[in-house]
């Protein structure tokens, strides 16, 4: 594999986590750390060497002749992921995915934490609090701890998710009411790709 990937997202999650106090050296710790268990997936998955560069545009060139491709992307189109999310998402280098994975887990399991510590909840209850307010990703068939509009989102539909999230900094008040109302994060954002507002 590549060292240059590897060190692209060291200089880049460097950036990400230095302006979050902490230091140089504890956030080059956090990345390498993180580095790591991302290449070891990758290399446990087979995806370091068995996927070409350009797979979304393979999986949407075979997805109407390959019964297998063609289910498991009709799974994610119901989501409402698109073509390019596809693209997006596949033709991504495999370790730059696990990577956005990894570092989005880190930021869920610090903030269980801190509820847990802050506010005296059991894990469940922590769990729930953070499915309120930070998006969950994975196979939308998963219902190991949620179902139906609170179950998890599909990756590929990340970058949209993060620029509407994003987005929403403008009017902070309705956002945050919008959250209360939900039962998590992930029922407000199917809803909100269903009125096609990511």
């Amino acid at each position: 594999m590549s060292s240059d990937i590897e060190k692209q997202l060291e200089d880049y999650y460097m950036s990400v986590f230095q302006p979050d106090g902490f230091s140089s050296s504890e956030a080059q710790n956090i990345v390498r750390d993180l580095l790591k268990l991302a290449k070891e997936e990758c290399q446990q998955e087979d995806t370091l060497k068995n996927l070409p560069q350009n797979f979304g545009n393979i999986l949407l060139e075979r997805e109407s002749t390959v019964e297998e491709i063609k289910s498991m992307l009709a799974k994610r189109r119901k989501e409402g992921v698109r073509d390019e999310d596809i693209r997006w998402w596949w033709n991504m280098h495999p370790l730059e995915r696990k990577m956005m994975l990894k570092v989005d887990d880190v930021i869920k399991l610090s903030e269980f934490t801190r509820i847990r510590k802050e506010e005296g909840l059991n894990e469940e209850e922590a769990a729930k609090k953070v499915r309120k307010f930070h998006v969950i990703y994975g196979g939308p068939d998963d219902t190991t701890h949620t179902v139906g509009d609170d179950r998890p989102l599909p990756e590929e539909l990340k970058d949209r998710i993060d620029i509407y999230i994003e987005k929403q900094t403008t009017n902070q008040e309705k956002y945050k009411k919008e959250i209360e109302e939900s039962s998590t994060l992930n029922a407000l954002l199917r809803k909100e790709i269903k009125k096609g507002n990511i």
